[in-house]
């Protein structure tokens, strides 16, 4: 794990948009999977900012909430749709999600799946982290090498849901790409900001490598980039 502490998430985030511009100009980057909620849209919108021609590449939805209506602006889709999809230039051939319907959400992600493995799999993921670790809808007790499912969401989720949607939704399941995709991935960046996730980040930094933090999963990833606020980092010893 390479951490770096930054003095707030503005300061973090400038950090993270030179990384991840780096990636995504590389050659051999196509495939990018993007979180949505509301840590990385400044990343997004940075990027975006940077001009950079990215019509190449392939973008890849995390996530999703189930039972949330698709033309609902705030759901995953939507809102990276406006800032990943319009914002970076991408054709909408290359831009691939998942649905929130109950009925064919399942179905929606193996395909997803499917269609990273057809094409080489992820060349980089940018993350959010949960305050109980989970990575996309990945809770607790989630497999290393976990495939594209529906899970019952705790209720720390189900809450955070509701305040994203401003109590028009709280969502108790969601759709996710499985940690054997994510950890699969080549270059990730992992964002986290806030003393709301204090105790997330030092699971996933300092505490053991197991399923009570699927986030831990990533101390033995290859190249993962985490960049984090002070208040996050607050209950850091040390960093690796």
């Amino acid at each position: 794990m390479n951490v770096s502490i930054h003095a707030n998430a503005d300061a973090a985030n400038t950090a993270a948009a030179d990384t991840l511009a780096q990636f995504l100009l590389d050659p051999k980057t196509r495939n990018v999977m993007v979180a949505a909620g509301n840590t990385p849209i400044d990343l997004y919108k940075r990027i975006a900012q940077k001009g950079l021609n990215l019509s190449h590449l392939n973008i890849f939805v995390l996530d999703e909430y189930v039972g949330v209506p698709a033309d609902e602006p705030r759901n995953c889709a939507s809102l990276l749709r406006e800032t990943v999809r319009d914002g970076w230039g991408i054709p909408s051939a290359q831009f691939h999600s998942v649905s929130p319907m109950k009925s064919d959400a399942l179905e929606s992600v193996l395909r997803h799946e499917e269609r990273i493995a057809s094409l080489g799999g992820l060349d980089v993921s940018i993350l959010g982290l949960g305050q109980n670790g989970h990575l996309g809808f990945n809770e607790p007790g989630s497999a290393e090498d976990s495939t594209g499912r529906i899970l019952d969401l705790e209720m720390i989720s189900v809450e955070a849901n509701r305040k994203w949607f401003g109590g028009d939704y709280a969502p108790d399941q969601g759709v996710t790409v499985g940690l054997r995709t994510i950890l699969a991935t080549r270059s990730v960046i992992l964002l986290a900001y806030g003393l709301h996730k204090v105790n997330a980040v030092h699971g996933m930094v300092s505490g053991p490598r197991d399923s009570r933090n699927p986030a831990s999963f990533l101390q033995t990833h290859l190249d993962t980039h985490i960049f984090i606020d002070r208040d996050a980092a607050s209950g850091l010893e040390s960093i690796p």
